[in-house]
């Protein structure tokens, strides 16, 4: 780990701490661990290094979910028009991030938080035609990347794009595992393009796995015990406040 948190145990501990919560979070409803790890870690320290530390356990997180099903060849060639749009604009936009103005950065993630929370809760589902998915697919996915590139957080347009594809269960879990693994990918890429991504960070995400994964184990625990949909409830109301929180303290 860098001297620079290896000197400040607090610092270590909330890092930690925030991983636990992000993995408890995606333990009970299948996503969030990006979103609830870029969004308080980007109160700590700045976006660009809390994109590098969050690569390995979303990564590894994520390939789980990505080989969840057998449909892995059907949904990629359903979802490869957004996918690839994903990874070019993610690339283009990622200098963003890593430019050091992380006022604007930072702005920008409360507002993808505050966006993807309010857009959850309002239960807001998108009516799409097949004839027009594929040109459409293309769209969403060079959003998704600008925000990707632009704040680390890759889950709007994306999620709700994809929940209105019409997927099973199972498969809607897979193709968002998918998305979810190509965004973290394409992230990584454009760290490293811009040299944002030194082995020094590296070890500062492997760092990352331990808490999050058991963040993970727990909130699968606490699935069976508590309702899934009133936590996530709670947890978008909290994730609407924090982003609010960032926005008027980069404005």
């Amino acid at each position: 780990m860098a001297n620079v948190y290896a000197n400040d145990p607090s610092l270590v501990i909330m890092i930690a701490a925030t991983f636990v919560l992000a993995g408890m979070v995606k333990g009970v409803t299948g996503m969030g661990l990006p979103t609830v790890a870029m969004g308080i870690l980007g109160s700590l320290i700045s976006p660009v290094a809390a994109a590098a530390m969050l690569l390995l356990p979303s990564l590894i997180s994520n390939v789980f979910q990505f080989g969840g099903g057998g449909n892995t060849g059907r949904l990629l060639q359903r979802l490869w028009p957004m996918l690839l749009m994903v990874v070019i604009s993610t690339l283009l936009a990622s200098v963003w991030i890593t430019a050091g103005n992380t006022t604007r950065t930072q702005f920008a993630l409360g507002v993808a938080l505050v966006v993807y929370a309010v857009w959850t809760l309002a239960g807001k589902k998108i009516a799409v035609d097949p004839q027009r998915e594929k040109p459409l697919s293309l769209v969403i996915g060079f959003v998704t990347g600008l925000l990707t590139g632009g704040t680390g957080v890759f889950v709007m347009p994306a999620v709700p794009w994809i929940q209105s594809l019409g997927f099973e269960k199972d498969e809607l879990v897979q193709a968002l595992g998918i998305s979810f693994t190509f965004s973290t990918l394409a992230l990584a890429l454009g760290l490293w393009w811009h040299n944002a991504l030194p082995i020094q960070s590296l070890s500062l995400s492997a760092f990352a796995i331990i808490p999050a994964l058991l963040g993970q184990w727990v909130g699968t625990r606490v699935r069976r015990l508590i309702s899934p949909v009133v936590f996530k409830h709670c947890f978008l109301f909290c994730l609407v406040g924090l982003g609010v929180e960032m926005m008027l303290r980069a404005a």
